[in-house]
């Protein structure tokens, strides 16, 4: 897959598929430097034990690796995991995208080729099956992304560099990103995945579609890609301590859907907002508040315009920046500080054909906007 790059000022910013990884040949080993970790003292009572948040580590790693898998392919390699018996296996859509071959490799070395049964651009998740005998097969158990909390530990284990089942560990550093998704609009401008977690825990090419699991060794995530300024010499992305994984929740909806039918429809609202207002733009839009998500277009015949949504339309003394649109505050009465969090609960709770209550402040009054959903074109 190609990645593309913008430079500017000598800064390369890239927000980078990680499965673009050319397999490591097996004549070249990587050099490993061991340093010595220097022993904590436990005497003061209030300070956790680190041999034992050694060992709950350990455990974890023995209890989940038999359930996660190297994924080969003819144009690169990442990661996934056993999602239940029938040998479904959970990766990102990049790492299979375009390949004629796919190989499935086990933690006891066994190996089948897989067969992908379905593919969501929007998440950028895809199920792979593979014919093992059960004894290969060792389902993970899945956690609830909506219980994750900023500063959580969480380990991730994949195939960074083709370095099979290397197992890091971090903290939860923020939750409700979002990112374009590979799923463009009528316009061609990207659909955004949203609900998407980032994490600190050392994630580098190769580690795409592998899990991301919260302490209790239950998969909160799946790995899908970093922002970073960093390269190696062939120009693949290196870690930066910013990682992204699609939350579990979101993949509780995608991935039975595709194994019944191939494919998943998200719901769509059609409307474009701005985010993460400054106060200049707050003041010249004239809102009464300084969160929530601000209509700046919607959808002709999309359920947005169709229900009364309004879009800004009057110029303002910022280029570009048009007042008088809804700005959403709540959605289904749960308060939507940003447009991120809005489309986080969108896209994990409801269906095309659902209904949700916008609730938006149009001037001076607060008004409730039933709207029906449609699915993303």
């Amino acid at each position: 897959m190609k990645i593309k790059r913008s430079i500017l000022a000598f800064m390369v910013l890239v927000l980078a598929a990680l499965a673009c990884q050319n397999p490591i040949p097996a004549a070249v080993q990587p050099t490993v430097v061991v340093q010595s970790i220097p022993t904590i003292s436990s005497a003061d009572a209030n300070v956790v034990n680190p041999a034992s948040q050694q060992e709950s580590l350990v455990a974890l790693y023995e209890n989940v690796s038999a359930g996660t898998v190297a994924i080969l392919t003819d144009l690169g390699s990442g990661s996934g995991f056993v999602y239940d018996g029938q040998g479904h296996i959970i990766t990102n859509f990049h790492v299979i995208e375009g390949a004629n071959i796919i190989e499935v490799r086990f933690t006891s070395g066994f190996m089948a080729y897989g067969t992908v049964i379905g593919t969501d651009t929007d998440s950028d998740v895809a199920i792979v099956k593979v014919d093992a005998p059960a004894e290969e097969l060792h389902p993970l158990p899945l956690g609830d992304s909506d219980s994750l909390k900023v500063g959580q530990t969480v380990i991730a284990i994949g195939n960074p560099f083709g370095l099979d089942t290397t197992m890091t560990v971090g903290i939860i550093s923020a939750l409700g990103r979002t990112l374009d998704s590979a799923h463009a609009s009528p316009d061609g401008n990207p659909f955004t995945a949203g609900d998407i977690i980032q994490t600190d825990a050392a994630i580098n090419p190769g580690n795409s579609g592998g899990p991301l699991f919260n302490i209790n060794g239950e998969v909160v995530g799946i790995n899908r890609a970093i922002r970073t300024t960093n390269f190696t010499e062939t120009g693949e992305p290196l870690n930066s301590g910013i990682s992204f994984a699609i939350s579990i929740n979101m993949v509780k909806r995608v991935a039975p859907s595709l194994i019944e039918t191939g494919k998943y429809d998200y719901p769509f609202l059609g409307i474009a907002s701005m985010d993460s207002l400054s106060l200049e733009m707050v003041q010249a839009l004239g809102l009464k508040s300084y969160t929530g998500a601000y209509v700046t277009s919607v959808v002709p015949g999309g359920p947005a315009e169709n229900a009364g949504i309004i879009a800004g339309e009057t110029p303002t003394s910022i280029p570009n920046l048009f007042s008088g649109g809804d700005l959403i505050v709540a959605i289904d009465g749960h308060e939507a500080r940003t447009f991120d969090e809005m489309l986080a609960y969108l896209i994990t709770h409801k269906s095309p054909g659902d209904t949700v209550v916008l609730t938006v402040l149009r001037g001076e009054e607060k008004v409730d906007v039933s709207i029906t959903l449609d699915k993303r074109p």
